[in-house]
């Protein structure tokens, strides 16, 4: 597994870990590296489990991704928005995680840690988790969000809504996964992203200093195995001073 960092301009100094998309593989390697790293805040934009919809997120289906977000909240606080592997995640599943600590966002914000810290829900559903075209999210949620006080800080999933509804917003830091890094990477050029199509531009890495997309932290989309295309924890270190 790879460690990003980046710097990125704020009005607050804070390390937050991005960790996404794990579909419930085990995830030793990364609850390592947060202890080593020791975040202020873990922002969690979706996918740990596979099924959150008719699996009871402690048993046998989704037990590892439930136990490693359980296992982040000794770590630091867990801000966990809903991926599409989610999408119509079950009241039990909500109070299970609700007990482990975790603050989940469903198209609802919180103000913590010198932050408003919004949660933009997947609009797919693990029933239709796929879609050639992703669907436009809650686009109310996303204005009432942006005209909170404060710097907003938005976990959105699906890094494509980015340039189609995000970046014209007053939004300042969106973190994203869902695009496994584009699964394939060839020539420095990420092959394939869900929702993107061939090349896309938003599969990983930062864009505008406004979006950091992270690889995920599973190791295929069955049954395509990753190729040049490690896992990715991402740390991202938000700075007073200029950058």
């Amino acid at each position: 597994m790879k460690r990003t960092h980046y710097t990125i301009k704020a009005p607050l100094d804070l390390q937050i870990a991005l960790v996404s998309d794990l579909h419930n593989h085990p995830c030793e390697e990364v609850l390592a590296a947060l202890r080593e790293e020791k975040p202020d805040i873990i922002a969690v934009p979706g996918d740990m489990m596979e099924n959150a919809v008719g699996h009871p997120a402690d048993q046998t289906y989704n037990k590892p991704g439930f136990a490693c977000l359980s296992a982040m909240t000794e770590i630091a606080p867990v801000y966990y928005s809903i991926g599409n592997h989610e999408g119509g995640m079950s009241e039990e599943n909500r109070a299970l995680l609700a007990e482990t600590g975790i603050t989940l966002l469903d198209n609802s914000f919180v103000h913590a840690h010198g932050m408003c810290i919004g949660g933009l829900t997947s609009p797919l559903t693990y029933a239709k988790h796929h879609a050639e075209k992703t669907p436009p999210p809650d686009l109310d949620f996303l204005a009432r969000f942006a005209a909170e006080d404060g710097f907003h800080l938005l976990l959105c999933h699906h890094p494509e809504h980015y340039p189609a509804h995000i970046r014209d917003t007053s939004v300042e830091l969106t973190l994203s996964g869902h695009a496994h890094g584009g699964q394939w990477r060839v020539f420095g050029l990420d092959i394939y992203a869900p929702g993107q199509g061939l090349f896309p531009k938003y599969a990983s890495g930062i864009h505008d200093d406004r979006l950091v997309v992270g690889r995920g932290l599973s190791n295929t989309v069955s049954p395509i195995p990753r190729l040049g295309n490690p896992t990715e924890a991402v740390f991202i270190h938000l700075r007073r001073e200029s950058v």
